[in-house]
Order: C-alpha cells, then sequence, then structure tokens
C-alpha cells in the first residue's frame, strides 16, 4: 500500500484538476492519478508539423476581471497567467449557410449582441433582445454562477424541462433566426427535442461576456493548475491506470493500479465516465435504480475533427470561428446525419499563435456516430500500445478528410493549396484518450423531457466516494469549473469555500495588468 491521503482524484480532466487544486490550496493531503502520459482531459494538445492543436478547448468565455470564470481562475491562482487572445469583439462566431452570402455574427457584450444581430434583421430586434435576457437570466437560477453562498438554489423541473428549440421559437417565427440562435449548438450536442435551454445558455451566454482563444493552446490552462496543485503540497503520478475499487461494508478504503499498486484514502472523487466508475465499483451491491439511471444513460455524440496545418503566409489569420451548414434544416439535422450526407455542418477554429496576420493551422470538427468505426473498436492507441487499425481505417479517415474538405472547399475556396499536412481525429480517439465509453465529447445527454433523471449529484452510493467532471451537472469549462466547485463544497462545506473564493477576489486590486492578453 502506497501510503495514505485525505483524497484521492481519479481522472486529471479540468474537473479532476480543479478538485485537487482546491483541496490541496484548502489544506488537504491530496493524490492526483493519471492513466495517460499528459494532464488535462480534454484540455490536452499535441504538436504536427510545430503546430499545436487543440483536442477539445478551443475558445473560452467569461474571462474578463470580474466575471464568473476568471473568479473562480483567480482564486485558483491562475487568472493572471493565462496568455490569452481577445476574439473579435462584434462577431467571435460566425454562422453561415451555403447560399447565403450573409455572415451573422455572435458579438462581445449583451447589448452589442443584440445590435450586430439585428442589422441582420433588423424587424426582429425585440426578439433578439428578449432571447438575450431570457439566456442572461437562465443563467443566474444555475448554482454558483453567480457565487452566492446563500442562495438557495433549487433544481426546479418546471424550467429544466424548456427546450431550446421551443425558447427560441417562443421569441422569434423567422426561420432564418431561428436557425442562427440555435447555430452554435455543437458546443453542446444539442438536439431540438431534448436539449433543455439552460445547457444552450450556460454554453453560449459566457461567450457573449467575452470570448478568449488561449495562445499556443489551452493546455496552459492544465500545467498552470498543475502548478498550483503542487505548489500547495499536492501529489500528482501519470501513467497510474485506476483498474480496482476496494470497497467495504459501503466504504471505499483503496484503490489499485494497473501496475500492482494500492492507494489508500479517506475520500475519494472520480473524474472519469461515472460509467467506468460503476465498473471499479464491481460487485459490490448498490441500489438498482441508481446503478441503472447511470449504465443507461445516453452518452452524447462523439466527433471527427480535422486539423490543418496550413503553409506559412498563406491564409489569413480570422480571430473568429465559423459554424456552418448546408441550410436552415441542417442545424438541428446535423446530429441526425445520414451517412451518405455528412458531413450537414462544421465548425472551424484557427490555432492563436500570436501572429495577428497569418494562421499557422485550422481545426474544423463535426458529429460522428461511433457506430461509424464501431467495426474498428477491439483495437486501441494508448501511451504503451501503440494500435495497427489497418488499411481499412486508414481508407474511412481518408474517405471522410476528402468529403469534409470538399464542404471546406465551398466556404473557403482555394483552401487545399494551402495545405500544407492534415490530420485526423475519430470517435475512437476520443475514446481512447478521453476515457469515454463511446468517445462522447460532452458527457451524458441532458433531456428536458426527464429532467430530473439528467442530474447526477456529486455524492455517489459509496459514502466517501464523490464524482465530478461534465456528466454531474454541466459541460465546458465554466460548467466543469463549478461541478467541481460543487464536488469540494461536499468535503468543505459551501459556506467556507464559497467565502474563501470571493475573499480572494474582494483582494485582487480592480486594475491588473493584462499579464499577457493581446
Amino acid at each position: 500500500m502506497s501510503g495514505s491521503y485525505d483524497v484521492i482524484v481519479i481522472g486529471s480532466g479540468l474537473g479532476g484538476l480543479v478538485s485537487a487544486t482546491i483541496l490541496a490550496k484548502e489544506g488537504k493531503k491530496v493524490l492526483l492519478l493519471e492513466k495517460n502520459n499528459q494532464y488535462g482531459g480534454n484540455l490536452q494538445t499535441f504538436v504536427r508539423d510545430r503546430c499545436i492543436f487543440d483536442t477539445g478547448v478551443h475558445y473560452i468565455g467569461g474571462l474578463d476581471s470580474g466575471q464568473n470564470l476568471y473568479q473562480y481562475f483567480n482564486y485558483l491562482g491562475i487568472a493572471d497567467k493565462l496568455k490569452l487572445k481577445r476574439m473579435d469583439q462584434d462577431g467571435f462566431d460566425l454562422v453561415t449557410f451555403d447560399n447565403d452570402p450573409n455572415e451573422y455574427p455572435y458579438a462581445q457584450g449583451g447589448a452589442n449582441f443584440v445590435a450586430q444581430l439585428s442589422r441582420y434583421f433588423p424587424s426582429e430586434r425585440t426578439g433578439i433582445e428578449r432571447f438575450y435576457i431570457r439566456m442572461r437570466d437562465e443563467c443566474q437560477r444555475f448554482p454558483l454562477y453567480r457565487l452566492d453562498a446563500t442562495e438557495a438554489y433549487q433544481w426546479d423541473e418546471a424550467l429544466l424541462s424548456v427546450k431550446v428549440s421551443e425558447a427560441i421559437r417562443a421569441c422569434t417565427s423567422n426561420p432564418k433566426l431561428q436557425a442562427v440562435l440555435a447555430g452554435t449548438n455543437l458546443l453542446y450536442a444539442g438536439i431540438a427535442d431534448k436539449t433543455p435551454f439552460y445547457v444552450h445558455a450556460l454554453s453560449v451566454n459566457s461567450y457573449i461576456e467575452s470570448a478568449w482563444r488561449c495562445v499556443n493552446g489551452g493546455s496552459q490552462i492544465a500545467k498552470l493548475l498543475i502548478r498550483e496543485f503542487l505548489r500547495n503540497g499536492g501529489k500528482a503520478l501519470k501513467y497510474k491506470e485506476v483498474n480496482r475499487f476496494h470497497v467495504e461494508e459501503g466504504v471505499l478504503r483503496a484503490v489499485s493500479t494497473a501496475d500492482g499498486e494500492a492507494f489508500r484514502a479517506r475520500d475519494f472523487i472520480s473524474n472519469i465516465d461515472p460509467k467506468r466508475t460503476l465498473d471499479l465499483i464491481g460487485d459490490y451491491p448498490l441500489r438498482k435504480s441508481y446503478a441503472d439511471r447511470i449504465r443507461k444513460a445516453e452518452n452524447s455524440i462523439s466527433a471527427f475533427s480535422l486539423y490543418i496545418v496550413l503553409k506559412p503566409g498563406r491564409v489569413p489569420y480570422l480571430n473568429k470561428n465559423y459554424y456552418h451548414f448546408k441550410d436552415e434544416a441542417s442545424v438541428w439535422g446535423n446530429i441526425h446525419y445520414k451517412p451518405s450526407e455528412w458531413p450537414l455542418g462544421y465548425m472551424v477554429s484557427m490555432n492563436a499563435n500570436g501572429d495577428d496576420r497569418w494562421a499557422d493551422g485550422m481545426t474544423v470538427f463535426t458529429y460522428m456516430r461511433y457506430e461509424e468505426v464501431q467495426q474498428w473498436a477491439d483495437t486501441h492507441n494508448t501511451v504503451t500500445e501503440k494500435a495497427i487499425r489497418g488499411r481499412g481505417y486508414e481508407q474511412f479517415k481518408e474517405q471522410k478528410k476528402e468529403l469534409m474538405l470538399d464542404m471546406l472547399e465551398k466556404k473557403f475556396p482555394g483552401l487545399r493549396s494551402h495545405i500544407h499536412a492534415t490530420y485526423v481525429s475519430t470517435p475512437l480517439t476520443y475514446r481512447d484518450y478521453i476515457g469515454t465509453e463511446t468517445g462522447g465529447m460532452y458527457g451524458f445527454v441532458k433531456d428536458a423531457n426527464r429532467p430530473l433523471q439528467n442530474y447526477l449529484p456529486s455524492r455517489t452510493k459509496i459514502k466517501n466516494l464523490l464524482l465530478t467532471g461534465q456528466s454531474t451537472n454541466m459541460h465546458g469549462i465554466l460548467g466543469v469549473t463549478i461541478s467541481a466547485v460543487l464536488t469540494c463544497t461536499e468535503l468543505l462545506g459551501k459556506p467556507y469555500l464559497l467565502a474563501r473564493i470571493n475573499q480572494a477576489n474582494q483582494m485582487e486590486s480592480l486594475t491588473l495588468p493584462d499579464h499577457g492578453r493581446f
């Protein structure tokens, strides 16, 4: 048995990193176990041809001084150390369609969001304003969005049952505007007849508050959190895949890793897929309704990503993202694509490398169902084993890449002539490196038709085992950070932890240097 700790955190995705750092800052003896060679989960980056690519973090919202993610990151000790580039204020996201020359902007700042979009829909200004206000107000109802320890948040089933598609239709009957207001739903894998409005609000509103790219990649968030964690006395180990829980009399006593070590603690936090957590609990009897709720939870769809290395000095850097669709119906239909029609839409984001003139790389992603790669499901790419999936898999990736490039050329004519190299990831890539069952991008599907069944509390049926991560409350940088804070309140108490976070922000000077923001 390798030592004993106050808390062991399993998995170093953002939820695990934030939880571990909070608990270490508050005096706990914490061990963080990560199965891969890189900390960060979806915060990971990789380098191809000297070009840095993000696996999951293409931009971040709410990081202006005083905004909520800034306040959380300031308490964690990383807000002023991030290297960020503010995106275009009048159009950080553009929603576009085939056969429509307009580029419909999402602007930073509520009034600016309404004003910029109203230029394209002048008769719909009232509806746009109504939609923004409703989205902003919805965020205020989410636990800890305001960092208010006195607020008695309630999971109101009536509010959670409102679908984003219904909320949009209530604000406007204009089909094009409806499509534009839903046009960034790739951020949360939106499903028209399921996705709750609060998911859309939390995903989109923080970007409207302020939108940023991480210069040279989002892995800096993970690196800064690990640094703070270690500085506060934490211990982190890589290549430590937990493969067994030792549960006795309803208490988790220790965890074992694949290399034969075991680690003991008083409390444990699992930041891995909740279904995998159930597997690790093994035969220990849990309430059937609880286990079934997790095992039967619908995984969000996975992704196909195309990483493009561009020839130097050929493609101007675009300080904005594109959400492009074949037509208005594809905004919601994209997730239900037929393989013969794929892709119906995509998101394009350029790397922020510090050069405002030229782009060195761009990432394109769209939906892809796991069943499309199911025939190769028994192969795995891991740190210790480089699988060769065979010629059929490589041909599959090549075919999909060419289809994606064909669609990109319609929006960005001549793009192929500026490409130096391309790289592809599929649902198998996400499955192997992020550790989700079918490579799901955003944890479990949130369903407005069954809202309370979507809620997975931090406390489990094992007395000292807690959950955190994107399947517990919300995905995304802000959502997972809040989820981690909620998990830590179970061990530290909500009034205490919120007071500590607010105290750190009250002590901060009202005038801060930019510290690398440009």
